[in-house]
């Protein structure tokens, strides 16, 4: 049974984006001619803010950003081909997954290079900057299915971490 209160759950399709382009150019590249961390890490927040907000059907903000991975560099003249999609919804927060990939325009046309894995948490807030709810989601596939339990494992490591430290800094003197 819903709650009236609750809006009404989506699956995760409504709000993925997929395939969203982005061409390295000299003025990303860092002292090694890699692109800079710092670039990718910001379309990386860009593009999930953008899956948070649709899913949520308002504004959301950023709350953290857990486990990012550079699996491998992308370089002068790649293609970085980025994907985003909630994975898990609870009350007022969600979990958004983002995998980027660089594709090379030198001669391996189609070619993937997976270079970044990151698991982010958005709250949907509303004018006054207060937590309102978000839809449930439905997964439908097993990927999606998956992706959905292991995003539970990640939050009940995140809220144990949190109040660990609590716990912790409070035992310290001042």
């Amino acid at each position: 049974m819903n709650d009236p209160q609750s809006p009404t759950p989506k699956t995760v399709a409504q709000s993925s984006v997929r395939e969203q382009v982005y061409m390295v150019f000299p003025n990303d590249l860092n002292a090694n001619d890699t692109v800079f961390g710092g670039l990718i890490m910001a379309h990386m927040d860009r593009l999930a803010a953008v899956v948070a907000d649709r899913h949520a059907g308002g504004v959301t903000v950023t709350v953290s950003v857990d486990a990012v991975h550079f699996m491998a560099p992308a370089r002068r003249g790649d293609v970085l081909v980025m994907h985003a999609s909630v994975n898990r919804a609870w009350k007022s927060s969600m979990e958004i997954g983002v995998k980027i990939e660089a594709e090379s325009s030198a001669g391996a046309a189609g070619k993937r290079r997976h270079i970044l894995s990151a698991y982010t948490s958005f709250v949907a807030v509303d004018a006054n900057g207060r937590p309102v709810p978000v839809p449930a989601l439905q997964p439908e596939s097993p990927e999606e299915k998956r992706r959905f339990e292991e995003a539970q494992l990640r939050r009940e490591s995140r809220l144990r971490h949190a109040e660990d430290l609590r716990r912790l800094r409070g035992a310290l003197p001042g």
